[in-house]
């Protein structure tokens, strides 16, 4: 079966949070310790500019799994920096789907010019190091015990791609 990568649209909220809430209550891949709410995910996905979108990969007709590009920081100077999200539902990992849908989001902020991609990782998530690894990231700084899920103290892994031409 086909893949199929396009933008998001508000009626995907409901696919996006079911798979991101998987993960607040299993996974440290976020530090969010409470689920969000369909309402809460349907005023995220409205107050995101076309600068940061939010895309899903389908197989089939079934959502199974959703990124975006989010500003880095609000401060005018970091306006061409932005960090990634991926989520994938945990029935298709190791299939490439993750790899896939990354690389769409590198292509759409390389065509929306923005000059650098910020990953943040939870350093025990070594998959998702390595998937971006995979996509050129290099690791740019480490935060040693910065987070707390689970009852243990988590690494934040600080990971950069630049999407400048030479």
């Amino acid at each position: 079966m086909d893949t199929c990568i396009r933008l998001a649209t508000e009626a995907d909220a409901e696919a996006i949070n079911d798979i991101y809430n998987y993960y607040v209550n299993r996974s440290t891949c976020t530090w969010h310790l409470s689920e969000e709410t369909l309402d809460g995910r349907k005023k995220w996905f409205r107050n995101r500019k076309n600068s940061h979108p939010v895309m899903v990969i389908e197989l089939g007709s079934k959502i199974i799994g959703w990124g975006s590009i989010s500003p880095y920081n609000t401060r005018e100077g970091w306006s061409k920096t932005v960090e990634d999200s991926i989520f994938i539902n945990h029935l298709y990992h190791g299939k490439g789907y993750g790899k896939q849908l990354l690389q769409a989001l590198l292509n759409r902020a390389e065509a929306l010019r923005h000059l650098s991609v910020v990953a943040r990782i939870s350093g025990d998530q070594t998959a998702s190091i390595k998937l971006h690894e995979s996509l050129g990231f290099k690791q740019a700084g480490l935060l040693k015990g910065v987070g707390q899920k689970f009852g243990q103290e988590l690494d934040c892994v600080y990971m950069l791609k630049s999407l400048r031409k030479p």
